[in-house]
């Protein structure tokens, strides 16, 4: 790294670091997630951008926009599905939709779209907590993905003493052999992806930009409603099969917390990412928040604290009611982000407690004039900015802005915004 690209580094790491530690650095720092908006800053469509395994066209989209805005944190590949098409083309997941995939399902300038589905069935609890591996190859796997569907057939070839001759049989049989061979070619796949990845981050580290995701956890709740049940029979177990979910969280939880504790002392200082999908104002009563929600997350976010790194809680939706909850942390070791919450008051009741940031509405970006954008940018930082603790980002990831928003959206943060 450059020398003047390692006083930048610092600079950037430091200002962070101040405010997630509830200091006032030398100013706000900034760093909005940037999503799709470096995309379309280089020209690109997203169908592109997802269907070139070079990486080239991210990596050139990632160094544009840094070169460009200047922001806080680097941005590489991101979480955008960047060069994987080919491989989710062989994958075939069910519950994705993404940019140029066969058929144009959805937009070429669309986020990936995930579709929500129960996995579970209501007949099937005695078989997931009893035969967790059956269940999983048989019906989870061939579900989630069409490499796995002659899994759907596995358990034929199981039991008795011709057990290995009729598995023998199935996985030769031309459904298996083809699953195999795709798999191996996913594999070879992500592995090469990999190094073009780290190739990529390496290379807006040394341009001064530090990189700040080292892990990632999820609320056990969540888990249960994304992936096993879909929201709304979810909701119907919170009261017809309540200790079924509270079976499920223990266990998740408990798996959760041993995954993290293996991450002390690797990227220490490195941000936990936790997106929140569930837990928004009237999801859940207050009631079933605390018992189902809240009481897991915390000791999470604690574990995440004790393994050296910080918990990023990512709030999804409006989070008025939750806020008293999130109070009951650690001081200066936590870094929440709010996408619909009065910033204000999240200030007034967590200023001293942890740091906060989003609650900029990203919308403003796509249809607002750059006086109204600065007026509004001056107003967040009025009301959340005094005596630190403060990281300015929107209240989600940038899409199709003006430039000229995004333009006095930084230029505001950068002069309005020292201490």
């Amino acid at each position: 790294m450059l020398p003047e690209n390692q006083k930048k580094y610092n600079e950037k790491e430091k200002r962070v670091i101040d405010a997630i530690a509830l200091k006032e650095p030398d100013r706000v720092p900034v760093m909005p997630p940037a999503e799709l908006f470096p995309v379309f800053n280089a020209g690109y469509t997203v169908a592109e951008v997802v269907y070139d395994t070079s990486l080239q066209k991210i990596r050139n989209a990632a160094v544009k926009y840094l070169n460009d805005y200047d922001p806080d944190v680097g941005t590489g590949v991101g979480m955008i599905n960047a060069g994987e098409g080919p491989a989710m083309e062989m994958i075939k997941p069910k519950n994705m939709r993404w940019a140029g995939m066969p058929g144009n399902i959805i937009d070429d300038n669309s986020l990936q779209q995930f579709i929500e589905f129960p996995l579970l069935l209501d007949d099937e609890f005695d078989e997931f907590f009893s035969d967790r591996t059956g269940w999983t190859i048989t019906k989870s796997l061939p579900r989630n993905s069409g490499v796995f569907d002659p899994l759907e057939r596995f358990r034929e070839a199981l039991g008795g003493m011709s057990g290995a001759r009729s598995m023998a049989r199935m996985f030769s049989s031309p459904e298996f052999r083809t699953m195999i061979q795709e798999l191996w070619k996913i594999e070879e796949f992500y592995k090469a992806y990999q190094e073009k990845t780290e190739a990529i981050n390496q290379e807006i580290h040394d341009m001064g930009y530090p990189v700040w995701m080292g892990g990632g956890a999820g609320v056990p709740y969540d888990g249960y409603s994304d992936f096993l049940r879909g929201s709304i029979l979810t909701m119907e177990d919170l009261y017809e099969r309540p200790q079924d979910i509270e079976r499920y969280i223990d266990e998740s939880l408990e798996n959760m917390l041993e995954m993290i504790g293996r991450t002390k002392g690797i990227n220490e200082g490195k941000h936990f990412f936790m997106a929140l999908h569930k837990g928004f104002d009237g999801f859940l009563s207050g009631e079933h928040y605390r018992k189902y929600y809240w009481s897991h997350l915390q000791k999470i976010i604690l574990a995440i604290i004790e393994s050296g790194h910080v918990p990023y809680i990512y709030t999804e939706g409006k989070y008025d009611t939750r806020i008293d909850c999130l109070t009951e942390v650690p001081p200066g070791k936590v870094f929440y982000h709010f996408e619909d919450v009065d910033m204000a008051v999240a200030k007034k009741k967590l200023g001293g407690i942890a740091c906060i940031s989003g609650g900029f509405p990203a919308a403003m970006l796509d249809w607002s004039t750059p006086d109204q954008v600065r007026d509004a940018v001056k107003k967040i930082m009025d009301d959340c900015a005094p005596g630190g603790g403060f990281i300015f980002e929107t209240s989600c990831g940038l899409g199709k802005c003006k430039r000229e928003n995004v333009e006095i959206m930084f230029e505001t943060v950068k002069e309005y915004g020292v201490y």
